[in-house]
């Protein structure tokens, strides 16, 4: 191959894999910060990966807040989070999707939080934000995982 025909791929690889990102990766203005929602199912895909680790969840169409959800602990992160008057504002969707996407933290801030790799078939409960309105695809950004008995705060680095 010559040098020119091996810098068009060089260059054209990078740009295919930026635009597959992009159009899979969504930064925080998209979504509704003033309204949490709380999510909780089965996996059925586990997508351990960057920009972050991801995951499709099954959810029940009865959902229903748990009673406890605003007295529960959460942990300290480095950010300043609320967490106490996010668990009390917690709404469940308006929506009906039976699945979910689910992005969690980057792989390097799920690491700081011994989070072991969620596999498909797991039941977790997630509290986060969608798309303003509930517009859009099924997607919720994660601030609090609730799995294995353990609850981590993805906004940051634990405190």
């Amino acid at each position: 191959m010559k040098r020119r025909d091996l810098l068009k791929v060089s260059l054209a690889l990078p740009a295919a894999g930026a635009a597959s990102w992009a159009q899979a990766h969504h930064g925080w203005s998209s979504f509704d910060q003033d309204r949490p929602i709380y999510l909780e199912g089965r996996v059925v895909k586990s997508m351990w990966r960057n920009p972050h680790a991801e995951l499709e969840l099954e959810v029940s169409p009865t959902l229903k807040l748990p009673a406890d959800l605003a007295q529960r602990a959460l942990p300290a992160q480095s950010a300043p989070v609320d967490g106490k008057a996010l668990l009390a504002k917690a709404v469940v969707p308006t929506r009906k999707d039976k699945r979910w996407e689910i992005e969690l933290a980057p792989l390097t801030r799920m690491q700081a939080w011994n989070v072991a790799e969620i596999k498909a078939g797991a039941q977790v409960a997630l509290l986060g934000f969608t798309f303003t309105g509930e517009k859009g695809e099924a997607i919720l950004r994660v601030e609090y995982l609730f799995a294995d008995g353990k609850v981590y705060g993805l906004r940051s680095s634990p405190a």
